[in-house]
């Protein structure tokens, strides 16, 4: 049975399927917020989003065994203003370590901070030099992809070899949903966002938990913006979702887990 019992309370399997604790927010404590997360969860995913970043998350993998897992990527914001050799760089790390990771990214498109037309065609371009990559070598893709869900949605149906797509932190309309629900290997994961936000309480209201994960999205996402958000209250988002679900917690983390562990191997 994945539930064990621990004093007294329900101690389940749940993963934060998304976060940063490689950045320097944590530097004073990242052993303290490792070991609460431990306590609560069974895995977590540390999403890289730089050249830099993508090392660190590695070695946070290597110094924990079992239970960190990493992820390499390019965010969109920061990659619009990389350089040729930066981008080359990042795929041949990519290519290097692809036993290593359990997915490609974070990577994507944000029209939310980017309004430039010159900008947003740089994102897309960079975007699909990942999505061919992600193709050829048959792993999943994590995207971040704000405001442009849609568009996102168009540009993926055209790759066929890649296993699963997921939507970190979705905030797209119900109508893509939909959609990404319809191609049987596509995910959205859901934040701590959900437990503040209206919007994205209506959404998970009504998507299908077969197509949904949870994450943190750590430091980022706190339940107020003095706090430093972080693994362990991945809890709270899927109490969350529970209690908006009208259904057990225990359910929303045996399914939610059970995709993430389909999609990361």
């Amino acid at each position: 049975d994945h539930i064990r019992q621990e004093t007294g309370d329900l101690v389940l399997n749940m993963m934060d399927t998304h976060c940063h604790i490689d950045f320097e927010d944590f530097d004073n404590d990242r052993d303290e917020v490792i070991k609460r997360a431990k306590d609560k969860l069974d895995n977590v995913i540390v999403s890289g989003y730089s050249n830099d970043s993508n090392l660190d998350v590695l070695q946070l993998s290597k110094d924990n065994p079992g239970f960190i897992y990493p992820t390499f990527g390019f965010h969109p914001v920061s990659s619009q203003n990389s350089t040729e050799e930066e981008l080359k760089l990042a795929h041949e790390n990519i290519i290097k370590h692809i036993d290593e990771i359990v997915a490609i990214g974070e990577v994507g498109m944000d029209y939310f901070y980017v309004t430039d037309k010159t900008l947003r065609e740089k994102q897309q371009e960079i975007f699909t030099s990942f999505l061919e990559l992600a193709n050829e070598y048959n792993v999943p893709i994590v995207m971040h992809v704000r405001d442009c869900e849609k568009k996102a949605v168009n540009i993926i149906e055209n790759y066929e070899e890649i296993p699963y797509f997921v939507f970190h932190c979705y905030g797209g309309s119900l109508k893509t949903a939909k959609r990404i629900m319809n191609m049987d290997n596509a995910y959205m994961s859901f934040s701590t966002m959900v437990c503040y936000s209206k919007k994205h309480q209506d959404l998970i209201e009504k998507i299908d938990l077969d197509y949904v994960l949870t994450e943190t999205d750590s430091p980022y996402l706190a339940m107020t913006k003095d706090e430093r958000n972080e693994p362990v209250n991945v809890v709270k988002a899927v109490e969350k979702i529970a209690e908006i679900k009208n259904i057990d917690i225990s359910s929303v983390d045996e399914i939610t887990t059970n995709n993430a562990r389909r999609i990361f191997n």
